[in-house]
């Protein structure tokens, strides 16, 4: 009996791995623009996030077993990254302009792409880090750039009629 129960401890450690692995090239893929633009976080940061929101998400779904347990855990990883994000955004009272929202925002998005890995979520999880990707890479397209140029200048005007 003891050897049976090392054996299912080692098939949901795997499992777990697995979830690992798949959560790092996730996080790794959303952080890919961030890091090539020499923003400080990157690759690294949103890897991480990815990464300890599946081990806390997979170690409450496969061995507490307990529903509401699961679920203070991923409550808390909201609160927590959430906290995070707050320490990363910052406010410039000169220009009166704020910084790092983007960073914060996508950091958290980042916990609920592991979160989505930890609980199984495969397609879910991809095609999430697929769209955080994206938003993460507008401002390098050209028809984005201008677009944005365009509406800042609307509101500029308007601001300027009043």
């Amino acid at each position: 009996m003891l050897t049976k129960a090392k054996f299912v401890d080692i098939k949901v450690e795997l499992i777990i791995v697995s979830k690992l692995i798949v959560s790092f090239l996730l996080g790794a893929f959303i952080g890919l623009d961030r890091e090539r633009h020499g923003r400080d976080a990157g690759i690294r940061t949103y890897a991480a996030v990815c990464i300890g929101a599946t081990l806390f998400t997979a170690i409450g779904a496969h061995l507490i077993n307990d529903i509401a347990a699961v679920s203070r855990i991923i409550a808390n990883i909201i609160t927590g990254v959430g906290f995070l994000g707050a320490g990363i955004i910052y406010r410039n009272s000169t220009a009166g302009s704020s910084h790092g929202l983007t960073t914060a925002a996508t950091v958290w998005c980042t916990a609920a792409v592991g979160t989505a890995v930890g609980l199984n979520m495969f397609i879910i999880a991809t095609v999430s880090a697929m769209a955080l990707f994206f938003l993460l890479s507008l401002h390098h397209q050209k028809w984005y750039v201008k677009w944005k140029n365009k509406m800042v200048h609307k509101h500029d005007a308007e601001k300027t009629a009043e």
